[in-house]
């Protein structure tokens, strides 16, 4: 039976999350979720309805251990206690202020009771059915194989968390707790009502990231991104104390939460009255920040700043640098107009140089230059060249494109991109799209067609924008301030975005910020103005520097319009990673869905079979 059990819900875990279960989860289900079954057996409570492996509602890769469904005992009304499960037998602190624990064959984890408070919040905040009573859902930790003298660090955080925990020694404790928030009731009406709830859209970034920065909010950081949050923290406190540095390393693909890492440890900081910075290698990036998020605000302008600022500055002048985009590190910093920005060590020196601790947040499969030097290989060797410890941590969440791990991980099918970071393998096989209610892929037959229906989705009060790969050429202004329309496809034909940087073109607005601001829309975006940023819809155009051929994908330089690919320099591998990671770039730029033109008819014909199919 329990071999049944677990067969069918690691083909649903599958399903849910786009990849297999690993034979570590599974013996941990089989272990943990027979005790806890025992458990609510001794409490009287078996027809309670019991949601295994519960997803979040916008990261489907990150879910609950337990989520149980019924009727409180005492209102009548909808009851719901999300359980965390943990195997561990022991857990220290790390250091006087807990936010992390040793647990042995684990690396540095965060505390069970924040992260299932965590699990709690994106349950009661996104579901529908729990509108106006998010006292509804409650939360509770379990660690069946401790005791109250092996985890003696972690009951005493979770009193400050308000969440209970409970171990072997506390099982009678468990019992009791969940008879007081759950009867001896069939659940399945109220587990129907949470599972069939409209759940509401993810908040968009940069508004979430203006009410972080202020204090004003925060981002229920889940799974790794708690404990990359934490680590920093730890790593930070420790090494300003000691007068030493740690660099730290935090590696996700697009969607992952990396920046939102970033703006809660820069938050905290500033709480903490430390001394803190924010910076990118992207013009776009950072301008946009302290548009949308200092929102030209003084106070909070100066945190974001530019990686080669920090080419001559003080030797640990910062007790924390974010490096965020630093797939776009360069290899020194180079600036015409400011001597002080211009070094000629390794701008990942720099950075390091620069801070206490120096955190690098990156996906290796954006870089898109081949001047940009930023890996985890290139990252690590500078430390050691410098004697400095390092941390890696891999984020495997997705917070965009609707949270669905299906569509990344059809993307790097599609591309012909290897599962892990920087790679690329022409051996896989693309596969058919197989949809997810979370995601659209809509497939255009035509410029004009696309082009109305997301201008449909911005009558609807969304966001949207066009974008396509450097395949045309990107001309200046006409004199009178009107836009020439490069990108000619057919009769239809329309403006890349601005190139200047300071004022508006007529209605078109510069560069920087023509992913945000009114007008946006009339022109086509690239990778450098659409890298680092989010719409609810994205229409991507793929050129004919990236065609189907025989199945596969297959990339020709020769239409590249691209001045920093195109030199005899890149060898024509170089060229084939990179406008791959272009187009990945752009296909994951969507919050709800995806339009996709190509301007090949081979092409289209190849997308046709795996999309519409």
């Amino acid at each position: 039976m329990e071999n049944t059990l677990l067969k069918k819900l690691a083909e649903n875990v599958k399903r849910q999350r786009g990849q297999a279960v690993r034979t570590a989860e599974k013996k941990a289900w089989l272990h943990s979720l027979s005790e806890f079954v025992r458990v609510l057996d001794d409490a009287g409570l078996g027809a309670v309805e019991v949601l295994v492996e519960f997803p979040m509602p916008h990261c489907k890769l990150s879910s609950a251990d337990v989520v149980l469904a019924g009727v409180h005992p005492v209102t009548r009304a909808d009851a719901y206690v999300v359980v965390e499960l943990k195997q561990w037998g022991s857990a220290t602190a790390v250091d006087a202020d807990a936010d992390l624990f040793e647990v042995p064959g684990l690396p540095p984890k965060s505390h069970p009771a924040e992260q299932v408070l965590k699990y709690r919040n994106q349950i009661a905040n996104n579901f529908g059915a729990l509108d106006g009573h998010p006292e509804a859902v409650k939360a509770v930790v379990y660690l069946h194989n401790a005791t109250h003298t092996t985890v003696g660090d972690l009951l005493l955080g979770a009193a400050v968390e308000g969440v209970p925990l409970f171990t072997s020694s506390e099982r009678g404790g468990l019992i009791e707790y969940l008879r007081r928030n759950l009867a001896d009731e069939p659940g399945h009406l109220s587990a129907d009502r949470l599972l069939q709830s409209p759940i509401r859209p993810n908040q968009h970034f940069l508004r979430k990231a203006a009410d972080v920065i202020r204090g004003v909010g925060q981002f229920d950081l889940l799974d790794q991104q708690l404990d990359a949050y934490n680590l920093v923290n730890a790593r930070t406190r420790l090494a300003s104390q000691a007068n030493t540095k740690r660099v730290v390393i935090i590696v996700g693909g697009p969607g992952s939460g990396k920046s939102a890492i970033a703006l809660s440890l820069v938050r905290e900081h500033i709480r903490q009255n430390n001394r803190v910075a924010y910076a990118t290698g992207s013009r776009t990036v950072t301008k946009t920040l302290r548009q949308h998020v200092a929102r030209k605000d003084a106070q909070f302008e100066g945190f974001f700043r530019y990686f080669m600022e920090f080419a001559n500055s003080k030797h640990n002048g910062l007790d924390l640098l974010i490096a965020d985009e630093a797939h776009r590190v360069r290899k020194n910093s180079s600036d015409r107009f400011r001597a002080e920005w211009r070094s000629n060590d390794p701008q990942i020196k720099s950075i390091i140089n620069a801070a206490h601790v120096p955190v690098f947040l990156l996906d290796e499969h954006q870089v898109v230059k081949p001047d940009e030097v930023g890996t985890v290989a290139a990252i690590i060797a500078q430390a050691q060249a410098l004697d400095v410890a390092y941390d890696v941590i891999r984020l495997d969440g997705q917070w965009r494109c609707g949270g669905s791990a299906v569509y990344d991980q059809w993307v790097l099918d599609l591309l012909g991109l290897g599962p892990s970071d920087g790679e690329w393998n022409g051996g896989i096989d693309p596969e058919k799209w197989p949809g997810d209610p979370n995601f659209d892929v809509v497939l255009a037959n035509s410029p004009e067609d696309m082009e109305e229906f997301l201008r449909a989705k911005l009558s609807d009060g969304l966001s949207a924008r066009m974008t396509a790969g450097f395949c045309w050429p990107w001309s200046d202004p006409n004199p009178d301030k009107t836009l020439i329309p490069d990108v000619i496809l057919g009769t239809w034909a329309r403006p890349w975005n601005a190139k200047t940087t300071r004022d508006r073109i007529g209605s078109a607005p510069s560069s920087h910020y023509w992913a945000t601001a009114d007008g946006g829309f009339e022109q086509i975006g690239c990778v450098y103005t659409a890298q680092g940023l989010e719409f609810d819809w994205v229409g991507v155009i793929i050129g004919p520097d990236l065609v189907a051929r025989a199945g596969k994908f297959v990339p020709r330089r020769e239409y590249s319009r691209d001045k920093d690919l195109i030199p005899a320099r890149v060898t024509y591998e170089q060229f084939g990673r990179h406008v791959r990671n272009v187009y990945k770039v752009l296909l994951t730029r969507g919050l709800r869905g995806v339009v996709i033109y190509a301007a090949d008819p081979e092409t289209r014909e190849f997308l046709a079979a795996l999309i519409n199919a």
